[in-house]
């Protein structure tokens, strides 16, 4: 029998008569890999979540607590969906650029972790602003950021690098790892404890797949190469899965992306640009724009030079596109429910007809 407390599970309520606790540990469409008492099973989801879930964060993820019948020859059932205590989520634009997409939807990447690991490679394709991004969701998120910068073994001199993430980030955690060295263990042990859950998040080809090999001391994941032409990876990671580690820690490995979309990220930027936000409070006028009214706080310190114009500049375009995301989310949520009411009505009105 395998003790799920191994894999970071709280028992909050009894699980019903007929039901067991299990954790997701992986998803390939619509199949379930889930770890329970008996090893892992297969599981798909139970009908009505089909019928009673309004939105696609309802649906279980990676990471997840549930409860399902357990089926000892065949495919087990995924009945509920457990509480989450943390959960990273992007902006999904259906295919298309956020201001041409028909539908933008939560999509939750990963869930019930304690660490973020924000992956990013010191070759060519370091940068900075894509950091921040991942920092603002991260935040939002309910875990811990850690910024994990790889590849240092190639990188002859990388303390500017380093020093321009942690003068945008002073307060998180910054690490020039190394995934061939032997010490990558030791950089990061502090995280790696038992029941401890880490999600990995960065882009194709920064070495995601190398770390997590180096942390469970085989290789778990392939490792492809990337372009010389401009440092960028190939997709190794295809899903999301969930690995133990030898140390009795999970990662959570997710597949590169290419851009991250914010996601209902307000708390998120405000715990990234407190420092910013401040500054709106000692304006003369509740109502600044910021822009060139008198006595504006904020233009005052861009003169004097103690806000940098690149770091206002990143907190502007963060809260634009956030408060693009949400206000067509809310637009496309009330148009749907709009369309839902309309087919109920006609549909009423038909049945009426008939008797």
């Amino acid at each position: 029998m395998i003790d799920l407390k191994q894999y970071g599970y709280i028992e909050a309520e009894s699980a019903p008569i007929g039901l067991i606790p299990g954790r997701i540990t992986e998803l390939q469409r619509d199949q379930y890999t889930v770890i329970t008492e008996h090893g892992e099973v297969t599981a798909v989801l139970k009908g009505s979540f089909y019928h009673n879930a309004e939105h696609r964060d309802e649906f279980p993820c990676v990471g997840d607590y549930v409860f399902l019948q357990y089926n000892d020859s065949g495919v087990s059932r995924i009945v509920r969906l457990l509480p989450r205590r943390s959960k990273f989520s992007r902006a999904d634009y259906s295919g298309h650029a956020a201001a041409y997409a028909k539908t933008i939807l939560e999509q939750v990447v990963a869930t019930n972790f304690d660490y973020v690991f924000i992956v990013s490679s010191l070759n060519w394709d370091f940068n900075v602003s894509r950091i921040m991004r991942y920092l603002t969701q991260t935040r939002q998120s309910g875990g811990q950021p850690v910024i994990i910068l790889t590849k240092a073994d190639l990188t002859p001199d990388y303390s500017a690098q380093l020093a321009e993430v942690q003068h945008i980030a002073p307060d998180v955690p910054v690490l020039a790892v190394s995934s061939h060295s032997g010490s990558v263990l030791d950089s990061l042990s502090e995280y790696l404890q038992p029941g401890k859950t880490i999600v990995f998040l960065g882009m194709s080809g920064v070495g995601k797949s190398s770390l997590l090999n180096a942390l469970a001391n085989q290789e778990v994941m392939t490792v492809k190469g990337i372009r010389e032409a401009d440092s960028r990876g190939r997709h190794t990671t295809t899903h999301r899965q969930l690995f133990m580690l030898p140390s009795g820690a999970m990662v959570i490995d997710t597949p590169g992306m290419r851009e991250l979309g914010l996601f209902g990220a307000e708390e998120g930027i405000r715990a990234g640009f407190s420092d910013v936000e401040e500054l709106f409070t000692q304006c003369r006028f509740t109502d600044c724009q910021h822009n060139a009214e008198p006595g504006c706080a904020v233009v005052e310190a861009l003169a004097d030079g103690s806000l940098e114009q690149e770091r206002w500049d990143r907190y502007l375009v963060q809260k634009r596109e956030n408060k693009f995301v949400d206000d067509k989310s809310d637009y496309l949520r009330e148009k749907r429910t709009l369309q839902k009411s309309i087919a109920m009505y006609q549909k009423s009105k038909k049945g009426g007809r008939k008797k």
